[in-house]
């Protein structure tokens, strides 16, 4: 009896659906036609499959390029080959993998030194697969605090409110969605690009769970004066009794400021400042995915957040959203702890200031631009094109235009209330070097001139945004 064949790859008569390998490699006894969207009847072997996907990501563009990521594009060699060694590794399988745990407890306990916590050994964090992640851990830990508050008050826990910036990164628009709370946005302007304390009292009340600063706002880099903010607070609370505490979205700067900015009091010497999160794939120097939360002490992570699992063996508490999640990178923010120590971090990131900041202090010097931020909080800095300068081209005609040379270099607008203002930004990680950074500002200049010289407007199609934060 003859088996009927079920394959796709044999059935599917359009072409679109399928991967032709007959060009790249043929083999005896292999496919030569694979669908797509759907598992083939039989096997590869390892060499064809690893080569299928290798061709494919040859398609993406270049991670080293790529000035719109703040994540991680670089590391060194021994630190792949710690990557590849611990891959493996389940960060939530305390029981199997105990000296990944005690590792992951060492970082952040650095941090939350680093950070000048009062006591370490009274605080507490964990890592995260993110610091979207941490942040949402951040912002349910105020929720509950408010929530047990108002029950023992014997008041509704209906309508939290959090306080934060127009400006503030995507996922904190996700935490307010997803956990039910209502988002207070304080708008920016051309007068207070980011949140300053300004007003402030008419965004807090009995509701106000607490006020997210950010430490790195990622349409231009700046700082929010977290000192100020919690002085507006003081003066909130003196007013009207209302104590409201800060949460930190350190996602960037938290890793900047205490090695190129150290007298800058942001962290737990504020005293309003409960929760600090940061990335430890974006200036932690590591690849994705890790972030990082520390709560300035015990009393300020509800109980209730934690749970106490046996699934894998033992009594083990995790503190996450996430389940299963990687622990090689764990690993690795430990490796950059140990190989950098202080001086390396600090050298490190004044290295991508200072590359940001020659960056900047070129991209002045083009007649068609105006500086937005000029690098000098974090490495990241934002342009304007000068009102007036032409009708025929905007920024994202400049970013197509340094796409095609491999740079990519987004054009944005900005946040809500500064919805019609176009901004381009780039980001200086580790591995942007001085001479990438010569032969970025060359193609700049050249695509800048060839834009100018354009006698008629430049032709549009769709939406001209190519980047979401």
């Amino acid at each position: 009896m003859t088996r009927k064949s079920t394959s796709h790859a044999r059935t599917n008569t359009n072409i679109g659906d399928n991967l032709n390998l007959r060009t790249v490699f043929t083999r005896p006894g292999e496919a030569t036609d694979l669908p797509k969207f759907s598992l083939a009847d039989d096997m590869l072997l390892p060499e064809t499959a690893y080569q299928i996907v290798h061709d494919e990501a040859m398609l993406d563009g270049n991670a080293r390029l790529n000035l719109a990521t703040f994540v991680s594009t670089w590391m060194d060699g021994e630190a792949k080959k710690l990557y590849s060694e611990t891959v493996d590794k389940n960060m939530i399988d305390k029981d199997e993998y105990p000296q990944t745990a005690a590792i992951e407890d060492r970082c952040w306990k650095i941090l939350a030194d680093l950070w000048h916590n009062p006591d370490v050994d009274q605080a507490i964090g964990t890592s995260t697969i993110g610091s979207s992640e941490a942040c949402m851990l951040g912002g349910l830990a105020l929720k509950r605090h408010w929530q047990a508050r108002r029950k023992a008050e014997d008041k509704s826990v209906e309508k939290p409110n959090l306080v934060l910036s127009t400006a503030v990164q995507v996922c904190w628009e996700k935490f307010c969605n997803y956990f039910e709370v209502e988002p207070r946005w304080v708008p920016i302007s051309p007068e207070h690009m980011v949140l300053d304390g300004h007003e402030l009292e008419k965004y807090v009340d009995e509701n106000t769970i607490g006020v997210v600063a950010i430490m790195g706002q990622t349409y231009t880099g700046m700082y929010e004066p977290v000192k100020q903010i919690a002085a507006k607070l003081d003066q909130i609370q003196a007013d009207t009794g209302l104590d409201v505490k800060i949460h930190v979205d350190g996602a960037s700067g938290a890793m900047i400021a205490p090695f190129c900015q150290p007298d800058l009091e942001w962290d737990f010497r504020v005293e309003r400042v409960v929760s600090i999160n940061t990335s430890g794939h974006k200036f932690g120097l590591v690849y994705p995915g890790v972030g990082w939360i520390v709560w300035r002490d015990t009393e300020a992570l509800p109980e209730s957040m934690v749970f106490h699992c046996s699934y894998l063996g033992g009594d083990m508490p995790t503190l996450a959203l996430n389940f299963s999640r990687p622990g090689a990178q764990v690993l690795l923010q430990y490796y950059q702890f140990l190989r950098l120590g202080r001086e390396g971090y600090r050298q490190v990131q004044q290295g991508s200031l200072d590359v940001a900041q020659w960056l900047s202090s070129q991209i002045a010097e083009i007649d068609a631009f105006e500086l937005v931020s000029k690098g000098d909080t974090i490495p990241v800095f934002a342009w304007r094109l000068k009102s007036g300068h032409t009708d025929n081209w905007n920024l994202y005609d400049l970013s197509d235009r340094l796409r095609m040379k491999g740079w990519l270099v987004p054009a944005y607008p900005m946040a809500d209330d500064l919805a019609d203002l176009t901004v381009q930004r780039i980001v200086v990680r580790a591995g942007l070097s001085h001479d990438l950074a010569r032969a970025l500002i060359a193609d700049i200049q050249t695509e800048v001139e060839f834009l100018d010289r354009l006698e008629g407007p430049m032709p549009v199609e769709g939406d001209r945004s190519h980047f979401h934060h």
